[in-house]
């Protein structure tokens, strides 16, 4: 792909929409601003910034729409309530007019500098580039461990490859941000979407910085929801294998019944302990409910997309028209 190629062919629409999914980040925008912009100007023809303001109880959205009064590049989308970081994505995606999009993070974790390396790769062809994280010292070290354990996992059980390191941060295409449009599964896992919608991909190396203000929103717990959904997302392995824990009780249980049916006939009959009879009830009883859960959550998965409910709800729009509008933005009336 050569430089013209990679630009919008129609001028009104911009080269580069950067999308910044936020929630209680009024600390950092101002200082991501001044980092953002000027590589932006450098790097691009035209450009669009949207955030996505992801139920936030801070002032975020009245900063976000004083960064548009006086730059109109600034764009921003308002949910009706908290949705997460992975819907707010998929909201930014939906209105991203740009030739290619760029996703990252308001905290200035992911080098908006880093941006500049992104769009050398998408004009030598590459459609997928995404930021490599080499080094992940900001992060705790029980943090860093469950991530490892994590990835080893989804990598053996998973039915798609997530390349090493890949986070969010990254720059697609518009026509990968095409393909991801038609995916509105709500149980989402972008990291994985990512991954599976293919196109020719590059990574680019990168060490996670420290935030600039505030802490991580993904507490432990919804740390282990993203996990879960991810896994269910891109592996049936966790049904299947009940399939082989199954046969493998199964047959335990008929050598067992063998053992004491040769044993009776040789020794006659021999009372069982009432320990080892609670114990085996309780670890079967373990067995069969874990099983349970596990098919629980994908059936709950099931029941939440077949309500085809929308993935998000939008309560104002700053700069922003629906998908396929044109002319000014409609903001709904206050009060």
């Amino acid at each position: 792909m050569t430089t013209s190629d990679a630009r919008p062919v129609d001028a009104k629409q911009p080269e580069l929409s950067v999308i910044t999914p936020v929630c209680n980040e009024s600390r950092n925008i101002e200082a991501l601003l001044k980092r953002l912009v000027p590589v932006l100007e450098r790097c691009a023809a035209s450009f669009e910034v949207i955030f996505v303001d992801d139920g936030s109880t801070d002032d975020t959205l009245d900063l976000l729409r004083a960064a548009h009064a006086a730059d109109s590049r600034m764009r921003a989308l308002s949910l009706s309530r908290n949705f997460g970081k992975e819907i707010a994505i998929a909201a930014g995606l939906d209105h991203a007019k740009g030739a290619a999009a760029i996703i990252m993070d308001a905290d200035l974790q992911h080098p908006p500098e880093l941006i500049e390396a992104f769009v050398a790769r998408w004009r030598e062809g590459y459609k997928n580039v995404f930021a490599q994280r080499v080094d992940r010292s900001v992060n705790t070290p029980l943090r860093r461990m469950l991530t490892q354990r994590f990835y080893q996992l989804f990598s053996s059980v998973g039915d798609t490859r997530l390349p090493e390191g890949a986070g969010d941060f990254r720059l697609l295409d518009a026509r990968a941000v095409a393909a991801l449009r038609t995916m509105r599964e709500h149980a989402r896992f972008s990291k994985g979407l990512f991954a599976w919608i293919g196109f020719k991909s590059a990574g680019v190396p990168f060490d996670v910085e420290a935030r600039f203000h505030g802490e991580s929103k993904f507490s432990y717990r919804k740390l282990t929801h993203l996990a879960l959904d991810g896994l269910m997302s891109f592996s049936t392995m966790p049904l299947k294998v009940w399939s082989y824990i199954g046969s493998a009780t199964s047959l335990l249980a008929l050598t067992m019944a063998s053992f004491y049916l040769i044993r009776t006939i040789i020794l006659g009959v021999d009372v069982p302990g009432y320990a080892s009879l609670i114990v085996s009830i309780t670890f079967f009883a373990g067995i069969q409910l874990l099983s349970l859960g596990i098919l629980g959550e994908y059936i709950g998965r099931i029941f939440a997309e077949v309500k085809r409910r929308p993935l998000y709800l939008i309560e104002e729009r700053i700069g922003i028209n629906p998908p396929g509008v044109d002319g000014p933005s409609i903001r709904p009336r206050s009060g």
